[in-house]
């Protein structure tokens, strides 16, 4: 009986105490934050100015501009120029583009309250001329801006190369002359031509430290040449191979000159056959590499084996080399001998003949080799492994199809990973796919 009476007694204790439990809860979180600021937090009107900043910044165009019609004060903070240093402008057609275009409204708002606001803007464009036509037209409106960086970005095929030049050239003159201060320009596949840079340099010699302009046929050498002579503080460069000149590259040298940190060179033929390619004099780039010792050296091949005659003849300071086409056992040979510098190779086709030798003089000679990439290509498991085992460890990167690989005497594919993984220190195996 005396048990039963202690067991009811606590049966019913137990709710008062998880009762008292809550109230002492609720006491500490009204004292920690005040019970006008437990009632405040469920407002989200009277959220903290920086709070709502900070959330609209991670909202799309679209939804920000929705959440602005909540309250007076939200859209005070939607006009905040913070929120438009950087935007970027999406320009499709429905019926042709899966994109979400920027809303016309919302663009001649941008346009009307913060053209001065804008720093940092894109523009990406489908497949349409229209949509590229829409781009200049919005680029020819900002009159008042003081841009630092612009990127013209085709998610197809280059829509602005539709642009007539006349338009095109019109719209760039626009923000060249009244941004003053660029600082990173990013137009590839576009009409650009050397009047145009020369606009761009009379006004933003002293800022401009990135140019990128691939597949840009209205730009001569000497337009190049200009933008290289007066922008001293140029720190990236992207171009095609046909504007590229010994006097470039002596121009990027100069004392005047910061030390250039990153040069890509396209090398592209549509038709095998019709294009020669001239040759760089090794001086010009022992120069370049003089003067800007950290320099990257990037280069992207797409042409056809008949076309590589004019290339690494002689010693060529290339770090990164991308093949996207069919490249010749011999002209792998030429890199081995004259690339020490390299630190990155992907092949992705070469032929029906082993890469062995090729391969494994380029781990001689090519030291600071990190990064292979080969697809289409065949290589012995026994010269696979020698290859390995000579450059070691420091192969950070090593994608090689599965495919490549040609089982033989002394190695099976079985074995063939274990060998490889004891010499690179990690586990390894061969890809299914191209991960490059």
């Amino acid at each position: 009986m005396k048990r039963a009476r202690q067991k009811a007694v606590v049966e019913n204790e137990a709710p008062q105490t998880s009762l008292k439990s809550k109230k002492q809860k609720t006491c500490l979180y009204g004292s920690v934050f005040g019970e006008s600021d437990l009632h405040a937090s469920m407002d989200w009107g009277s959220l903290p100015h920086h709070v709502i900043l900070r959330i609209f910044e991670f909202l799309p165009l679209v939804d920000r501009a929705r959440a602005s019609s909540v309250c007076r004060r939200w859209n005070e903070i939607f006009h905040i120029p913070d929120l438009w240093r950087r935007f970027e402008f999406e320009l499709s057609q429905p019926a042709t583009s899966y994109l979400k275009s920027t809303h016309p409204d919302l663009i001649q708002q941008i346009i009307k309250r913060h053209a001065d606001h804008l720093q940092y803007v894109s523009f990406k464009v489908d497949s349409s001329t229209e949509s590229a036509e829409a781009a200049c037209d919005i680029l020819s409106q900002l009159v008042n801006c003081s841009i630092k960086t612009l990127g013209l970005i085709s998610t197809a095929k280059p829509s602005f190369m539709n642009v007539s030049k006349a338009h095109f050239a019109s719209a760039l003159t626009v923000v060249f002359v009244n941004s003053k201060s660029l600082s990173s320009i990013k137009i590839d596949d576009t009409p650009l031509d050397d009047p145009s840079l020369k606009v761009l340099v009379a006004n933003n010699s002293d800022t401009l430290k990135l140019l990128k302009m691939s597949s840009c046929p209205h730009v001569s050498p000497a337009g190049i040449l200009c933008v290289a002579d007066q922008c001293h503080g140029l720190k990236e460069l992207a171009l095609n191979y046909y504007i590229l000149s010994d006097e470039l590259l002596l121009a990027l040298s100069s004392e005047k000159h910061v030390d250039l940190e990153h040069l890509r060179i396209d090398v592209v033929s549509e038709n095998p056959g019709q294009v020669e390619f001239h040759t760089i004099k090794k001086q010009s780039w022992d120069a370049l590499v003089k003067h800007s010792p950290k320099v990257n050296i990037v280069m992207y091949f797409f042409l056809y084996e008949e076309e590589f005659d004019a290339f690494f003849r002689e010693e060529t300071p290339v770090t990164h080399l991308y093949f996207g086409r069919a490249v010749s056992k011999a002209m792998l040979g030429r890199i081995g001998m004259n690339c020490p510098r390299l630190i990155e190779l992907v092949v992705c086709a070469n032929g029906l003949q082993p890469l062995d030798d090729e391969l494994i003089r380029i781990a001689e000679r090519c030291k600071n080799l990190t990064a292979m990439g080969l697809g289409e290509c065949e290589v012995t498991c026994r010269g696979f492994i020698e290859f390995v085992k000579m450059c070691g460890g420091r192969l950070t990167q090593l994608s090689i199809m599965e495919e490549v690989l040609i089982p033989d005497n002394d190695y099976s594919l079985d074995r063939l990973h274990l060998e490889v993984s004891k010499h690179l220190g990690r586990m390894w195996f061969p890809d299914m796919m191209p991960t490059w």
